[in-house]
């Protein structure tokens, strides 16, 4: 029966979903697909349609409207995320390899410096309010601090880095 009926409708789909395909700025086959996975899906919750063309049309179009509207809202990249260089694994890796070793740096600075560069470095973007909360210091004495460990971790790092 369901192979008889994909039979007997495929040329009606054809002709149908290309009449629309341009005007919804669809491909004719996505609309085609559309539809046959419409079919299916009432063909296994409520078995065929009385009037199966009939049918056939109106899922169509409906197809097309709804591929208008996500046509609609769908904006196109400006450039393919692929192309992105900031985003090659290659740079990826390098970035997270510095990120680990400045972490792994931060770790062994003196005192209370660890803490105040991880606050600084937190993804969480904090405030000099808040890091001078987290760390019990008052928010005037957190950029002489700042400075302080800083120059701490230049000194740790400069062995490690290659002078530009």
């Amino acid at each position: 029966m369901t192979h008889d009926l994909v039979t007997s409708l495929r040329p009606l789909l054809t002709a149908e979903a290309s009449a629309e395909a341009y005007a919804a700025g669809a491909e004719p086959g996505d609309l085609e697909q559309a539809v046959w996975l419409r079919l299916l899906e009432r063909l296994d919750a409520e078995g065929p349609p009385r009037d199966p063309q009939e049918w056939l049309r109106r899922a169509v179009r409906s197809e097309a409207r709804r591929s208008r509207r996500t046509s609609r809202l769908e904006r196109p990249y400006a450039v393919e995320p692929a192309d992105d260089p900031d985003r090659e694994p290659e740079r990826l890796a390098l970035a997270a390899a510095r990120g680990r070793a400045l972490r792994e740096a931060v770790r062994r600075l003196p005192g209370r410096c660890p803490r105040l560069m991880e606050a600084l470095l937190s993804p969480e973007d904090l405030t000099y309010r808040e890091i001078a909360g987290e760390l019990g210091i008052s928010q005037g004495s957190l950029g002489p601090e700042r400075s302080r460990c800083l120059g701490c971790l230049r000194r740790l790092l400069a062995p490690e880095v290659a002078a530009p």
